[in-house]
């Protein structure tokens, strides 16, 4: 008798390490991501050659996974190392997941983590981070596979005019001290 859960070509999943080819398609995800998160198009300035420095280059800023549904791509994880100076170890942490919504509810998502999940252990790494916005309904997922939401913590951020503002301030002191 033939498994009912088989699954078919047609709604085969593939999780894969993005390639340089890929990078088209990635800031093609990006963009989808943007939209789901209700942010203006302008607000996605990554370009295929950032993509393609950052992800592939000879100083690697991130890694990418891609997943594909019946060899149609499907959604992505970026991550990188961070570090953790109480675990005295390296994690990854998670930039961004995104799957298309023509393919959830088919563990896309959780395909996808389970990867970065075994690309941290493989390489010896505690624990894997990633934030999310706060109405986001993927909360309930990362939830479901074991992600536990952070509470005390709040993210900050450091851009534009203020970070400009802030450097000039040590480029200052430093040629005072020169």
């Amino acid at each position: 008798m033939p498994n009912d859960h088989t699954e078919s070509p047609a709604d085969a999943i593939v999780v894969r390490p993005a390639t340089p080819a890929d990078a088209p398609i990635i800031a093609h995800l990006i963009r989808e991501l943007a939209a789901y998160e209700k942010e203006p198009p302008s607000s996605v300035k990554v370009a295929e050659a950032d993509i393609l420095r950052d992800g592939f280059g000879p100083q690697r800023r991130f890694e990418a996974l891609l997943v594909e549904v019946g060899g149609r791509a499907a959604g992505f994880a970026l991550f990188f190392h961070n570090y953790s100076t109480w675990e005295g170890r390296a994690g990854l942490y998670v930039e961004d997941i995104f799957v298309s919504e023509w393919a959830r509810g088919r563990n896309v998502g959780r395909r996808l983590l389970a990867e970065v999940a075994a690309i941290a252990e493989a390489r010896g790494f505690p624990r894997v981070d990633l934030s999310v916005l706060h109405w986001n309904p993927a909360r309930a997922f990362y939830e479901r596979i074991g992600f536990v939401e952070m509470t005390t913590w709040r993210p900050y951020r450091l851009k534009d005019e203020a970070l400009a503002s802030l450097a000039a301030e040590a480029r200052a002191e430093g040629a005072r001290g020169s």
